[in-house]
């Protein structure tokens, strides 16, 4: 069946970026061995599809949200095997489906960034694992989406994420070891603390473990936020249409643990068109990761493991 087809071709190589057929600057080069495959898809390999889904266009304007975290990180709280997320693109659930935490995203039809699907899904499974809901993706959306794909490498062009002014971060960066994903969470305090009233101020309430674009009130402009995510985490998340950057991002901080962190930036494209409302809409994106996340991008080269999208349509109506 297509959903084993493409199970199988996904193992062969690790994961690391997403294009399509015809988008690659270089030539692929040989795949690698599937003894090579990501240990966490070996280990899931048994549990491969849901037993029922439902996937639709979403119509909601509210924040995306999940039962879990979306990420490539291993925050997950078991679900009775329930899948559920709304408000969210393609894109999403490919990273989650393909663990992809950093790498090239170049290629992708627009739609796979913009429209929105809600999906809820349920295994026969009670207690699977969070990588094994990742391999019962890849089916849902070989089966839904028509998604096809294959593995290789190529040398492309990267940023290196690296510290602005080390060992220092910025202010709207902020250590946060306290936050846990998969856990209860504190009570709130009733005196809230100095630091947390400061945090208040720019850090939305957002669930822990959780990353990704933030609503905002200001015209022209981009906001993401996240809580109690690694710089591991952040670099993955920088690379698309959303904040403009054209390669994928690798984290070279050498920052250890979670942080909190919000980030926005004016998403206006040309300069001499933009209105008074520029100033209001803030500094560009790299600006901005500089300022207020004290963190700095510097262009490099190398060697980038892919998956290539031979195919992906959008869904039919359930």
């Amino acid at each position: 069946m297509l959903k084993n087809a493409l199970f199988l071709a996904i193992r062969v190589v690790s994961v690391a970026a997403v294009l399509l057929t015809g988008a690659l600057a270089v030539p692929l080069l040989e795949a690698q061995p599937l003894s090579q495959a990501p240990a966490w898809q070996r280990d899931a390999a048994p549990q491969m599809s849901f037993e029922v889904v439902s996937v639709k266009a979403s119509k909601s304007n509210r924040p995306a949200a999940a039962v879990f975290p979306l990420g490539p990180g291993d925050a997950y709280a078991a679900t009775g095997g329930l899948f559920s997320a709304t408000n969210q693109p393609l894109i999403a659930y490919m990273r989650f489906a393909f663990k992809l935490g950093q790498g090239d995203l170049l290629g992708l039809p627009a739609w796979v960034y913009d429209d929105r699907f809600d999906v809820e899904a349920r295994a026969s499974e009670s207690n699977p694992t969070k990588d094994q809901m990742r391999l019962m993706m890849q089916s849902l959306l070989a089966d839904r989406f028509k998604l096809t794909a294959h593995h290789g490498v190529k040398q492309g062009r990267v940023y290196a994420m690296v510290l602005w002014r080390p060992p220092k971060t910025g202010p709207q960066l902020q250590q946060d070891e306290a936050c846990s994903p998969s856990g209860p969470q504190a009570p709130a305090s009733s005196s809230p603390s100095p630091s947390a009233l400061a945090k208040s101020k720019w850090l939305p309430e957002v669930p822990c473990g959780n990353i990704g674009p933030y609503p905002t009130i200001v015209p022209g402009q981009g906001r993401l936020v996240g809580r109690g995510v690694t710089t591991d985490r952040i670099a993955g998340l920088l690379k698309n249409p959303f904040t403009g950057l054209d390669r994928p991002v690798i984290d070279r901080t050498g920052l250890k643990g979670t942080f909190d962190f919000s980030v926005a930036w004016s998403m206006l494209p040309d300069p001499i068109q933009q209105s008074s409302s520029q100033d209001d809409a803030g500094p560009s994106f790299q600006e901005a990761l500089k300022e207020q996340l004290g963190l700095k991008l510097e262009p490099q080269t190398g060697p980038v493991d892919v998956i290539v999208v031979d195919h992906v349509e959008q869904p039919s109506e359930n």
